[in-house]
C-alpha cells in the first residue's frame, strides 16, 4: 500500500467535499481510503475495503457517525472499530475491524497519513498565512495525466516561467532572459525555500517545498498577502491529483473566489500538456537527465524522492 508514498502527511481533498451523511473515496499512491465524518463531525479515514467480503465501503453510508458498509451493514467507527453486525448479536466484533487510518483538517483540507491505525507520529503543518483569521482561503482540484514527481518538480522550478508562463507569473523574469540567474536554497525543519537572484540580489517572491508534496509560492505585494499553494497528490504511477489552493488578506467576499479559482487553473494549465509529455512519467535518477546549475531546486527534490520515498510501501494487513 502507498507505493512510494509512505509515512507521510498529505492532503486528499477539500473539505467542503466531505458530507456528514456520505463518504468519499480517494486513492493515494495506488491505495484507496474511505473518508468519513464520526459523531463529533471530525474527519476519519479507513482503507476502502470491507473485512466482511472485500467491497467497497465507500458505496456506504454514514450513520451516527459510523461508516456502513453497502453490502450487509455491518458498521466501523472513527478507529475502524465494528460496532455492528446485523443477525449476529454474538459476533466478536473485536475481530472484525477495517483498517483505520490516520486523518487530519486543516487549513480548509482533509489529510490523511500514509500509515496504519488512527494516530500519526507528526500532525501536519501549512504555512501560517494558512491559519490567519482575516485569510479566505478557495480551492480547486485537478486530474493531471502523469506521475506525482514530474509535476511536483515543475511546482518548483523557476527557470520554466518566462517561457510556459510569459504573459501571467513569469513576466517578470522576461527581461533578465539572457542574463545569469541564482538560485538560492534556504533549508528548513519543513522542506526548503528556493528564491532567485540577479546580479547578487535576491528578487521579490519565493517559493517553499514542504515535505513530502506541497509547494508555496508567495507572490510579492504591498500590504497585501497572497500565497498560492499546490498539493501534488499521487493516485497511481499514471496520474496526479492537484489541489491548487489561493490564500489572500484581502478581497474576501466570497464573490470573489470565481477569480482566483479561474486564475489558479489558467496557470495550471499553461504547465499541463507540457509537463504531461514527459518521457518517462516518473523522474528518473539524476544521472539519467542532462541538468544545469539553475536546476538545483528540482534536484534537490530529486534526492529526497529517491532517499526518502522511492522503494517504500506498507503491506496490506487484512481488516
Amino acid at each position: 500500500m502507498f507505493q512510494d508514498f509512505v509515512d507521510v502527511w498529505t492532503p486528499v481533498a477539500f473539505s467542503g467535499q466531505l458530507r456528514a451523511d456520505r463518504p468519499l473515496r480517494v486513492s493515494v499512491a495506488g491505495t484507496a481510503v474511505a473518508l468519513f465524518r464520526d459523531a463529533q463531525g471530525a474527519p476519519a479515514a479507513v482503507l476502502d475495503r470491507c473485512p466482511h467480503r472485500g467491497v467497497a465501503l465507500s458505496l456506504g453510508t454514514v450513520i451516527q457517525g459510523g461508516l456502513q458498509c453497502p453490502f450487509h451493514g455491518w458498521r466501523f467507527d472513527h478507529a475502524g472499530r465494528c460496532v455492528h453486525v446485523p443477525w449476529n448479536p454474538e459476533a466478536r466484533r473485536e475481530h472484525l475491524g477495517a483498517v483505520a487510518i490516520p486523518a487530519y483538517e486543516l487549513a480548509g483540507q482533509l489529510w490523511i497519513h500514509t500509515s496504519l491505525g488512527t494516530h500519526a507520529p507528526t500532525l501536519p503543518t501549512v504555512h501560517d498565512s494558512l491559519l490567519e483569521a482575516q485569510t479566505r482561503i478557495t480551492g480547486i482540484e485537478m486530474i493531471w495525466n502523469t506521475h506525482w514527481t514530474r509535476v511536483m518538480e515543475n511546482m518548483l522550478d523557476w527557470s520554466h516561467l518566462p517561457f510556459v508562463h510569459r504573459a501571467s507569473i513569469g513576466r517578470t523574469l522576461v527581461p533578465l532572459l539572457g542574463e545569469r540567474l541564482d538560485t538560492l536554497i534556504e533549508e528548513h525543519e519543513w522542506g526548503w525555500r528556493v528564491r532567485t537572484a540577479h546580479r547578487g540580489s535576491p528578487r521579490p517572491g519565493m517559493l517553499d517545498f514542504r515535505r513530502p508534496n506541497q509547494m508555496n509560492l508567495h507572490i510579492p505585494m504591498t500590504r497585501r498577502r497572497l500565497t498560492l499553494t499546490v498539493a501534488c497528490v499521487p493516485i497511481d504511477e499514471r496520474h496526479t491529483r492537484l489541489l491548487l489552493v489561493a490564500a489572500r488578506n484581502f478581497a474576501r467576499p466570497a464573490i470573489f473566489d470565481v477569480f482566483f479559482n479561474r486564475a489558479n487553473r489558467r496557470i495550471a494549465e499553461e504547465d499541463r500538456a507540457i509537463v504531461e509529455s514527459s518521457d518517462p512519467p516518473e523522474i528518473p535518477p539524476a544521472s539519467a537527465e542532462r541538468s544545469v546549475r539553475t536546476d538545483a531546486a528540482t534536484l534537490r527534490f530529486r534526492k529526497y524522492y529517491f532517499s526518502r520515498l522511492k522503494g517504500d510501501s506498507l503491506a496490506r494487513t487484512p481488516g
